[in-house]
């Protein structure tokens, strides 16, 4: 079980990594999933790096994003992940409908998401649950859609980040941040 460093309790490099993203992604607190990489400043810069290149940056929208996280993590077993994409996941349904009441993991078979989210979700699932299965074919489904080679290589990034991401969730034993908890 890995150590939880907070804020208070963080070295300096640390911490210029906590404020980096609490900036960046817009919220007043560092999530726990960074907080137990704290010790190891080298190893949070690379991992905080890493999500902010894959999970904030780019083209595809990050709700899509945020959904194949969440799908990934649940499929994965991943409670952490699950709970905490679900949450950002579902905070960003107005991006995809007005109506107040609708749960987007909970309907990713609706009509209300696009065919093309609809493939992206199964493809880059299957990609982070058997990548020794994944086929051109795949690729071409994804072009099909409309996604450019950039947005693909984007999408499919997030397989590896996803089985990255589970991977410290569920070794460290973190449990899902108070304040999103909350939230949900």
């Amino acid at each position: 079980m890995y150590k939880v460093v907070n804020y208070d309790d963080a070295s300096a490099e640390t911490r210029a990594i906590y404020d980096d993203s609490m900036r960046t992604l817009g919220i007043p607190f560092v999530l726990n999933w960074l907080k137990c990489q704290g010790e190891n400043p080298a190893i949070l810069k690379g991992n905080w790096e890493k999500l902010k290149g894959t999970l904030i940056l780019g083209d595809v929208p990050n709700v899509l994003k945020q959904i194949i996280i969440h799908n990934i993590s649940k499929r994965k077993s991943c409670s952490y992940c699950t709970t905490v994409h679900g949450i950002f996941a579902n905070s960003m349904s107005a991006a995809l409908t007005d109506d107040k009441d609708f749960v987007l993991t909970e309907n990713l078979n609706s009509d209300i998401i696009p065919s093309s989210y609809k493939t992206a979700i199964k493809v880059v699932t299957d990609a982070a649950l058997e990548p020794q299965a994944f086929k051109d074919e795949q690729v071409k489904l994804l072009q099909e859609e409309g996604f450019s080679a950039t947005e693909i290589i984007e999408l499919l990034s997030l397989a590896d980040f996803v089985n990255m991401a589970t991977t410290i969730a569920e070794i460290s034993g973190i449990k899902v941040d108070n304040e999103l908890a909350e939230a949900a």
